[in-house]
């Protein structure tokens, strides 16, 4: 008999699987701001190395071709060594046989295209790119430019009042970004060349856990200017350039169309995500800053707005997107059919649906999705579904939302295409039909989904909750002369509207599309800036408290810490909070894994750290 059996690795081979994962490492931490001429030069020549050697263009085209890569990089090349490259690249893409030669080779082509002011500048002026040069991955990452390493330092050391001012110096909301910021700050980290990246968002909740923010006094307030703003909207977007331009002195007023202040923060995240009376600390925070006026329950058309545009030095529209896409198939319009958007939005004003013994069927793939999914559970549905066209790792919801919602008893069913809802004689919502689909060609930087050949199936449903995308109600406005693009304002670089009154401005995700809580607050902070020099000021706000002496790093790999979340057959019965926070033994643990980037390494700039607008 002939046995069959697997030879163990040699020591070389895992030397070498250890050299390919600190490399790997390398990549994963490669820090913004890195020239992309240089970046490509450096994976031409790791792709280069992985030939096997059996076909020319790739055995002898790579090496010539990361050769030419390193003197563009060197601004040692002229124009006949660019087109030479470009030659020399296309050659070794199309006649390659395997991945190693034509992805090396496409992906420089691509780089020569994206990257055309950069080789430019390598060729023209002999020099990288104005710009260029790397920073502190976790501020730069972050839309609001958060002295992230500084407040990490506050936390270790126990000021937590102190880690919440560092934060609200460029993020009033920090107690919402504990709770639900997709923390692209970590996406960077360079700790992740030793184990993992920082759990940044967990040591923000411990910091507002035990300092709330509306606890802390904000800075002093500047000088009165006796400037008056209106800001139309009061979600992220609107609160943070409010909070900016209070402290600045001006005089701000808050006209919001609902009840109560917080946008999407109330009106589209699940209490058992974020509190609502956590939110609260965040918004009497933001109110401490003195001067601002808020009117909840005060919508603005077309004819109110032109009065305010008149009567205000400067106006600012954050109105978010609040309107929830339908779907255009038959049946769309049947009873039980309603729009993600308008459930959460029913809940955070307190009106809590009961969708017992219901089936629930959810269309879409994003955070909304899971959101909606997880609230139907806890409104007692009888069985809860997710309907999305692609497949479970396409989905744009952060995989532990995914993970949670599965958790909870909520059944995937992806690569499933809404074709018709079915209703009864009242018109009732009874099943959505899907067509199954067939994962196909990347576009845009994801596969595509096809209709398979396979017979439709019918979902049982009571209620069909969508939540494929959000709408921005930009009518009032546009009477106004404000222009748009698919239903978003125009701006410019400074956020100042295009058309219209020469005193408005826009920003958040009314002129972005919907985005994130982080890149809404962001657009405030930005907002603001402009604000101020439109009135001709140029105010510097300081937080009151300054970052920690750098300890040495600690080295040492640790893994990283999670938050906990409450059991799953104990959380999906209310909507309190689901989410554990740090001990103090885990915050002080993950805070030292902290490599203090802000004062060690090439993002220090000379006097300490980098600015940020």
């Amino acid at each position: 008999m002939t046995h069959l059996s697997i030879a163990p690795r040699s020591a070389d081979d895992a030397r070498l699987a250890a050299t390919v994962e600190r490399f790997a490492r390398r990549i994963e931490a490669m820090p913004p701001g890195i020239c992309p001429v240089v970046a490509q030069a450096a994976l031409l020549r790791a792709g280069a190395d992985q030939t096997c050697g059996k076909c020319v263009p790739c055995r002898d085209g790579l090496p010539r071709l990361a050769a030419l890569a390193d003197k563009l990089a060197a601004c040692a090349a002229d124009e006949a060594d660019l087109a030479c490259a470009r030659e020399l690249a296309q050659m070794i893409r199309d006649t390659s046989d395997c991945a190693i030669g034509y992805e090396a080779a496409e992906a420089f082509l691509q780089g020569l295209d994206e990257f055309a002011e950069e080789y430019a500048s390598h060729l023209n002026e002999r020099r990288c790119a104005a710009g260029i040069g790397q920073s502190v991955p976790c501020e730069t990452l972050c839309p609001a430019h958060v002295n992230a390493p500084g407040y990490i330092a506050l936390v270790a050391q126990g000021d937590y009042a102190g880690a919440v001012n560092m934060v609200r110096k460029d993020n009033p909301f920090p107690t919402a970004c504990a709770f639900v910021c997709e923390h692209p700050c970590e996406e960077r980290c360079r700790r992740t060349l030793i184990d993992a990246p920082l759990n940044i968002r967990g040591i923000k909740r411990y910091a507002v856990d035990r300092a709330p923010a509306n606890t802390v006094a904000p800075p002093p307030r500047s000088v009165d200017t006796a400037r008056t703003v209106a800001v139309i909207g009061g979600g992220p977007s609107g609160l943070t350039c409010a909070y900016f331009l209070a402290l600045m002195g001006h005089r701000v007023t808050v006209f919001e169309a609902r009840r109560r202040l917080g946008g999407m923060m109330r009106y589209g995240i699940p209490a058992y995500r974020f509190p609502r009376a956590r939110l609260d600390e965040d918004i009497r925070g933001i109110m401490n800053a003195g001067t601002i006026t808020v009117r909840c329950g005060d919508a603005v058309d077309a004819e109110r707005f032109r009065e305010i545009a008149d009567t205000y030095h400067a106006v600012y529209v954050a109105i978010g997107a609040q309107k929830g896409k339908t779907l255009a198939i038959e049946g769309a319009d049947a009873a039980g059919v309603m729009s993600a958007v308008d459930l959460l939005g029913r809940i955070g004003d307190g009106d809590v649906p009961d969708f017992s013994g219901k089936d629930v069927v959810v269309v879409g793939g994003g955070n909304v999705a899971m959101d909606c999914a997880r609230t139907a559970v806890r409104a007692g549905a009888k069985s809860v579904s997710v309907a999305y066209r692609r497949r479970k790792e396409d989905m744009t919801a952060l995989p532990t939302e995914v993970e949670a919602a599965i958790a909870e008893g909520v059944e995937m069913r992806t690569l499933c295409a809404p074709a018709a809802i079915e209703a009864d004689e009242q018109g009732r919502c009874t099943a959505l039909v899907v067509q199954p689909q067939m994962i196909g060609a990347v576009k845009r930087g994801r596969p595509a989904p096809v209709a398979a050949d396979k017979p439709p199936v019918r979902l049982s449903a009571d209620i069909v909750l969508v939540a494929v995308g959000q709408d921005i109600d930009a009518a009032p406005f546009e009477e106004c002369g404000l222009s748009t693009t698919w239903g978003r304002f125009d701006a410019d670089d400074g956020l100042h509207a295009q058309g219209g009154p020469r005193n408005v401005f826009v920003g958040g995700d009314c002129q972005t599309g919907p985005a994130t809580v982080i890149r809404a607050i962001a657009a405030g902070k930005v907002a603001a800036r402009n604000i101020d020099e439109f009135l001709g000021y140029s105010h510097k706000l300081a937080c009151g408290v300054e970052a920690p002496a750098a300890q040495p790093n600690d080295r040492t790999p640790y893994g990283r810490v999670e938050l906990a979340e409450r059991p799953a057959c104990e959380r999906k019965r209310d909507f309190e909070d689901v989410e554990c926070g740090m001990s103090r033994e885990e915050v002080l643990q993950e805070c030292g894994r902290c490599l203090r980037c802000d004062c060690f390494g090439i993002g220090v700039t000379e006097g300490g750290r980098q600015q940020y607008a």
